[in-house]
């Protein structure tokens, strides 16, 4: 089965093994990065050929969007994402949301998921408690 699709435009076919530099590109992360998890991460196990090149095959790949979902979307720690994928229930992310600080406040959820006017409110309070000071 060749590497490349019938295009003719360089690109990948959907089985094909990837070299770290792709998928690091492919899920936005540095190679250093998947290096470490491959010492974290004993699933996580790609094919290494002549000068210690890494090839992911797909279920490799899939199991490195796993892991940098767990750890880069749902927040969690090395831990927590290791017992994630052995399937323990154990496994929590590495912080809860935060409550929101004003209850009165319309469920806007900023970046991060807390309310867009508790920010604010937290913000003013910092600003006078440091006028204070």
């Amino acid at each position: 089965m060749p590497d490349f699709d019938e295009r003719g435009d360089g690109s990948k076919a959907a089985g094909a093994m990837l070299s770290i530099g792709e998928l690091a590109d492919r899920i936005g992360v540095p190679t250093h990065v998947l290096r470490y998890w491959e010492t974290r991460f004993p699933e996580l196990r790609p094919l290494q050929r002549s000068g210690r090149r890494r090839y992911y095959r797909p279920g490799d790949v899939a199991l490195a969007e796993r892991i940098h979902h767990l750890l880069h979307v749902k927040g969690f720690t090395v831990e927590g994402a290791r017992k994630a994928l052995s399937g323990s229930e154990a496994a929590e992310p590495a912080a809860a949301p935060a409550p929101p600080l004003d209850t009165a406040s319309p469920p806007v959820p900023a970046a991060g998921g807390v309310p867009l006017a508790a920010l604010v409110a937290l913000r003013q309070r910092l600003a006078a408690a440091l006028d204070a000071a």
